[in-house]
């Protein structure tokens, strides 16, 4: 059931010409970068259920920076973001826990994985959440973060995407936010911060750590996560 929930994650992601691994195979990489590495292996699908200005997300993601740096040429880096979809929802469609300002930074974040390579998109996110929860979602914090991460926010498609004034109110943006949301309503995931991988839920983090068997920390996850590529690249 959850590997069949991943995969219309990667349909979709694929539709919408986002970096999900599932579906390609492969990162979107700069050469010579930390991303980069093999290109004929398998890598792990690595999904993260969130929502931008959760504490559990940002929490979550600090933790797995810690991952990526250790693990980041085996694995298909995505984020998946927790909403409701509401039609009569103004600018969004869609109803985030955190205000309107969420959704936004939710956004920003989907425009930045679509249209950057993966080092670039999770520095960015990065940057965000270094800023403070409370500003995540706000056009200055992500054009200044685009500035800080080197992410081309006028050329790339970012800026396109999500507002070149980062107001994340773009047609393409929220329809990047609507289906990343409705997605992770069929995948069955509730809980910012979840962690997919492989297409096995192997950690949450809601106030605490729970449902965590093979453990929560960053060594815990590089375990897994080799594991698991062991297992999708044997000869």
């Amino acid at each position: 059931m959850f590997a069949s929930r991943l995969a219309l994650l990667s349909s979709v992601a694929a539709h919408s010409a986002l970096v999900y691994g599932a579906a390609t195979g492969s990162l979107n990489v700069q050469p010579d970068g930390p991303f980069s590495g093999g290109f004929d292996d398998v890598k792990v699908p690595v999904v993260l259920g969130v929502m931008s200005r959760c504490p559990d997300a940002v929490l979550c993601e600090t933790v797995f920076d810690r991952v990526v740096e250790r693990v980041a040429d085996k694995i298909d880096l995505s984020l998946t973001f927790i909403g409701k979809l509401n039609a009569s929802e103004p600018d969004f469609g869609v109803t985030c826990m955190h205000g309107p300002e969420e959704c936004a930074g939710n956004v920003h974040e989907l425009c930045a994985i679509k249209y950057a390579p993966t080092q670039r998109w999770w520095s960015f996110v990065q940057c965000l959440n270094f800023q403070g929860r409370n500003e995540i979602g706000k056009p200055n914090t992500a054009l200044q973060c685009a500035k800080t991460t080197g992410l081309d926010w006028e050329n790339s498609g970012v800026g396109e995407c999500a507002g070149l004034d980062g107001s994340g109110k773009t047609e393409e943006g929220v329809r990047l936010l609507q289906e990343s949301v409705a997605v992770t309503q069929e995948m069955g995931i509730q809980k910012s911060c979840t962690v997919i991988i492989n297409g096995k839920p192997v950690c949450i983090h809601d106030g605490t750590w729970k449902e965590c068997e093979g453990g929560h920390t960053p060594k815990d996850f590089i375990r897994q996560i080799e594991e698991e590529y062991s297992k999708l690249n044997q000869s």
